[in-house]
Parts: structure tokens; sequence; C-alpha cells
């Protein structure tokens, strides 16, 4: 786990687009839902994980400061069944800037044998 403070972790400080589905000592398992036009609350992700995408819509990521740290807007969408690859994610934002909802599941690697 990194040194970020344990209430910016996404399940305490954005319970309101983060809820946990499953927890070992081994993974951590999270779904996020959030709306168009709906921001979340500056949160962190401590550990790498895998993300599954249900539905994408564009988003800004933005840091501890508010400076944009990633605009989809532009990308090729990942398609509704696609597996993505994410390091740990320090404090921040993210601003769901398209017309559909954000629906991914991730698989937070809390440590490996």
């Amino acid at each position: 786990m990194n040194a970020w403070p344990d209430r910016l972790d996404a399940l305490i400080a954005a319970p309101e687009t983060h809820s946990l589905l499953f927890e070992n000592d081994d993974v951590r398992v999270i779904a996020t839902r959030i709306a168009p036009g709906e921001t979340t609350t500056l949160h962190t992700h401590c550990w790498p994980q895998v993300m599954v995408v249900e539905s994408f819509s564009d988003f800004i990521r933005r840091d501890d400061v508010g400076d944009v740290v990633a605009d989809s807007r532009g990308a090729a969408p990942p398609q509704p069944g696609a597996a993505v690859w994410l390091e740990a994610l320090p404090p921040h934002t993210l601003e769901n800037v398209g017309d559909e909802y954000i629906r991914v599941i991730g698989v937070e690697v809390k440590r490996t044998r």
C-alpha cells in the first residue's frame, strides 16, 4: 500500500461512486459507477489493478490540485468487456464529461505471492 492517507481510499473518500464487491488478503474488487456530469470526490487507488470496462464515457482525471492528468476525449474508447492494467493512482478526481455512465470493475492486486 502507498503512503497516501487512509481517508483518501476510494471506498472511504468516494463511497457514492465506489463500492466493495469482494476482498481478501490478495485482492480487493471494487465497482465504480459515475453518472454523466458527475465528478468523484478526491480519492486514491492504493494498489495496481485490472480494470474491466462495463460501459464507457469520456472523462477528465485531475490531480489533487486540479491539474488535468488525463483526458479521454479524442482517444479510442475501450469496448465493454475490455480489461486494462492501471498502476496505483495517487489522489485524483474523475469527471464524467460524456453522455453515458462510466461503469467499471477494478480488481486491485494487494500482494503477490
